[in-house]
């Protein structure tokens, strides 16, 4: 297997500035209102509850958009990221918008190590973020590493079932691995979904499916307690392009029986006190 990290760190750069660039990501929305969140965080925020004052990581955080909608939600930010091409962009943001996070460049496996370990009282992680990993199980275990006593562990993710289908087929159809798998699937694809006008000469990514049940596996297995589960039929993005319908909180679902699929969830654990 060639060095996925440096791939996928390659492919990263080349994205960060045309994705802060584009609307999707809406920098200069975030800029003209204070109270402006990202998609994602929005739409988890009653699962979120109240933040304030709780010190968090966003790992894999890329132009910190997220990482900003926390913070901007009473939350003490830090983000990590392996691309320093995207902590540019995030660190720009967050100056922008007067706001305080602390930003790291270091592989996620390695954050404990960059970060300390026991300094969280969360753990956050958007969308598109474990397919870059290999092994979901050593993430897990990072994470529990992060975490102090008491401390939460929140996901929102694309589901490993979208990830599985080849959305340039209509109606699209399993093509690729829903279980964990030794080797990278390897794409070229020099378009990124942000601006499809924008050509990459990076274009050579690696990834990873991670199945649901090896995820709930893996984050038990790493000391965590689960508290909620939640699947849902939508993404913040056009996964399946003529297939979907946006509604009005930028959420994409099948446009003729959104029910089928299990496009995304949100998963949220606990690492709890140590009794005695």
């Amino acid at each position: 297997m060639a060095d996925y990290l440096s791939v996928n760190r390659r492919n990263w750069d080349e994205r960060a500035p045309i994705h802060a660039a584009s609307a999707d990501y809406a920098f200069d929305r975030f800029a003209a209102d204070p109270g402006f969140l990202s998609g994602v965080v929005r739409f988890d925020r009653p699962r979120l509850g109240d933040i304030t004052g709780l010190r968090g990581v966003h790992l894999q955080c890329h132009i910190g958009t997220d990482t900003v909608s926390l913070a901007r939600l009473g939350a003490r930010m830090t983000g990590l990221d392996l691309s320093e091409a995207s902590l540019e962009q995030a660190r720009r943001l967050a100056k922008d918008t007067g706001t305080d996070v602390d930003f790291h460049h270091a592989d996620v496996y390695r954050a404990a190590e960059v970060l300390g370990a026991g300094r969280f009282d969360l753990v956050y992680t958007g969308v598109g973020a474990l397919c870059w990993l290999p092994s979901v199980a050593r993430w897990a275990t990072v994470v529990t590493e992060l975490l102090r006593p008491g401390g939460r562990l929140f996901i929102r993710e694309g589901h490993p079932m979208l990830w599985a289908l080849d959305e340039t087929a209509d109606p699209a159809t399993l093509r690729y691995p829903y279980f964990e798998h030794d080797e990278p699937l390897v794409f070229d694809e020099p378009k990124t979904y942000a601006d499809p006008d924008a050509v990459l000469t990076n274009s050579i990514t690696h990834s990873w499916n991670h199945g649901l049940g090896e995820i709930v596996t893996a984050v038990m297995g790493a000391g965590l307690r689960i508290t909620q589960l939640v699947e849902h039929d939508s993404v913040p993005w056009l996964a399946l392009p003529g297939q979907m319908t946006v509604d009005d909180m930028g959420e994409w679902r099948l446009s003729r029986l959104p029910e089928r699929l299990a496009a995304s969830y949100t998963l949220q654990a606990v690492k709890d006190p140590v009794s005695g």
